[in-house]
């Protein structure tokens, strides 16, 4: 019996050694090994439970023991039936069907309606018609005798209004106004003509540049997928390696799983550029007037350069050329002229007769109760009436009055001239710091990229021919995606600054943008690292973004810096 109970007093203590040995292996593997009891228990509690497991997009359980595989990529959010479409057909439809245009022109056929109405005021005007008159009672007579009387009498010919022994009260031929008030607001209604067809001009000038941009930003949206696109697959290749390694035991399922986020957040990426080119087309279909629903497609294949404005122009140059060819200045000048004709008509007006000049001619007849016959006598009848007079409006202080609102309404006009030749100035001096800041991005980021592309390429040879971290290719791989976008940003914002300095300068022609082409004094420069003025940095416009994605992975096509193609 004693024996037993040694025997069994041994068994627990070995069982009770294993045990301890055990928990503090476990807690030397724990992650949590290091807090303080209290922590760990303040955690947990009567009711706790147990956290849920990680799982994947598919809803499964991640598990550390089982492979590593690359999900395929999400469908497209694009419909694949596009409406194709260039800058040229966009600006076309936009001269023909933006209402905004529509709504300018019209303006336009009412001033000039307005105008021809003035000029016809030197027309006279022509009243046919008929009056009937009849009287009962007594009248007096201009020696202040009562006499009782019953009358009649009937017109009827040009004019009307003719009773008893007066001229014929609304004349058949009829010319009346003030002189000045119909010369100066004829003159006047010129004027606001040519503000109407040079606003006109501005709002086209302004609806041209939405749509240029409008189409700028739907290149951007379409180059930004097939940058993502290019990328995507990079990561695919890059996710694919590391998981086979880690499969075969041969890597780190870190690196794999790093991978696999990385190649998730470039189909993110993907995603958001087809919804930047869904709500760039509808943009562009709202400049269009074009149903929304339609999905529209550039047919551009490659996103480059488009120099407009050739770089010899100096900015005092440019500044001058924009003051004499934008429509808004040529507006408000029309605008003084308007308010000065209108201050001169108010200064004349005491001093312009108001002329009325009438004819009148038709059968008038009648009869009263004193002679025979008693409705009768009828025979041809004319008249004609000629009238001026001078006006002194509220004994001077009326006209006092016009005088003082035609030069408040002068010095506003003015002022908002000097307010639109300053922003002019303004609009043409920052589009034509933005086209020399944004052409030296396109040189930083096509370095950019040429050396991001050639080290991604070296880590990608070199995990693909070894077992290496991954870390440092997905760093190379995040760069360049980040000089690729770079770069596309980089062209499509110079275009769009060269189209802005365009319409800056009030869209003038060819000839006066054009500039000798030097033949002395040129001699070849070595490739600069900064753009100036005088020295662009060298961008070939070939270099450019493609659009167009194919089955491989396809790099942005660099070519060899060489001087830039630039129009005149």
């Amino acid at each position: 019996m004693g024996r037993i109970m040694r025997l069994v007093v041994a068994g627990v203590l070995t069982a009770a050694s294993s045990l301890g040995g055990g928990s503090a292996a476990a807690q030397s593997q724990s992650p949590f090994a290091d807090r303080p009891a209290e922590a760990r228990d303040s955690t947990a509690g009567p009711d706790a439970k147990p956290l849920p497991q990680e799982t994947n997009d598919r809803g499964l359980a991640d598990d550390s023991d089982s492979r590593i595989t690359t999900p395929p990529s999400p469908a497209t959010l694009l419909d694949p039936n596009v409406r194709p479409i260039d800058l040229n057909t966009a600006l076309r439809l936009a001269g023909v069907q933006n209402p905004q245009l529509m709504i300018a022109r019209q303006r336009v056929v009412e001033a000039a309606a307005l105008r021809q109405l003035a000029a016809a005021q030197i027309l006279p005007s022509i009243n046919l018609g008929m009056n009937y008159d009849s009287h009962s009672g007594p009248l007096q007579q201009s020696n202040g005798n009562i006499l009782p009387v019953n009358r009649s009498a009937l017109y009827l010919g040009a004019g009307s209004g003719a009773v008893a022994a007066g001229t014929v009260a609304v004349p058949g031929v009829l010319l009346e106004g003030n002189v000045a008030a119909g010369v100066f607001g004829y003159l006047a209604s010129r004027q606001v003509v040519a503000q109407r067809q040079f606003a006109t001009l501005a709002i086209r000038n302004q609806t041209f540049l939405q749509t240029t941009l409008a189409y700028s930003e739907l290149l951007r949206a379409e180059g930004r997928r097939a940058v993502s696109l290019q990328v995507r697959d990079e990561a695919k290749r890059v996710a694919e390696l590391t998981a086979s390694y880690a499969n075969e035991g041969q890597g780190r399922p870190a690196d794999a799983q790093r991978a696999q986020t990385e190649l998730e957040s470039r189909e993110y990426d993907i995603q958001a550029a087809e919804e930047a080119i869904l709500t760039s087309s509808a943009r562009l279909c709202y400049v269009l007037n074009l149903d929304p629903s339609i999905r529209l497609h550039p047919t551009d294949a490659f996103v480059v350069p488009h120099p407009v404005v050739p770089d010899p122009t100096s900015v005092r140059e440019l500044i001058a050329l924009g003051l004499l060819q934008r429509p808004e200045l040529k507006e408000r000048q029309a605008a003084i002229r308007e308010a000065f004709l209108a201050l001169e008509g108010a200064k004349l007006l005491p001093f312009s007769p108001t002329i009325l000049i009438g004819y009148s001619g038709g059968g008038f007849g009648g009869g009263s109760n004193l002679v025979r016959p008693v409705f009768g006598a009828f025979g041809g009848r004319s008249d004609l009436d000629l009238m001026a007079y001078w006006t002194l409006q509220n004994l001077g202080v009326g006209n006092l009055a016009q005088i003082n609102l035609g030069k408040a309404r002068l010095g506003v006009t003015n002022f908002q001239e000097i307010a639109v030749l300053d922003q002019v100035r303004a609009e043409v001096a920052e589009a034509y710091a933005k086209t020399h800041a944004r052409y030296a991005r396109i040189g930083t980021s096509e370095r950019a990229v040429r050396s991001g592309t050639r080290g991604f390429q070296e880590d990608l040879i070199r995990i693909e021919n070894s077992v290496a971290p991954a870390i440092e290719t997905v760093d190379s791989l995040r760069l360049l995606a980040r000089a690729r976008y770079a770069y596309l940003d980089a062209i499509v914002d110079y275009d769009r600054a060269q189209f802005e300095l365009y319409v800056a300068l009030g869209q003038p022609p060819a000839d006066a943008l054009a500039h000798p082409v030097p033949t002395t004094g040129v001699t070849p420069s070595p490739e600069p690292t900064t753009a100036s003025p005088d020295r662009p940095a060298n961008i070939n416009p070939a270099e450019s973004v493609p659009l167009r994605d194919s089955g491989a992975p396809v790099l942005a096509p660099i070519a060899p810096s060489s001087p830039p193609a630039r129009s005149s």
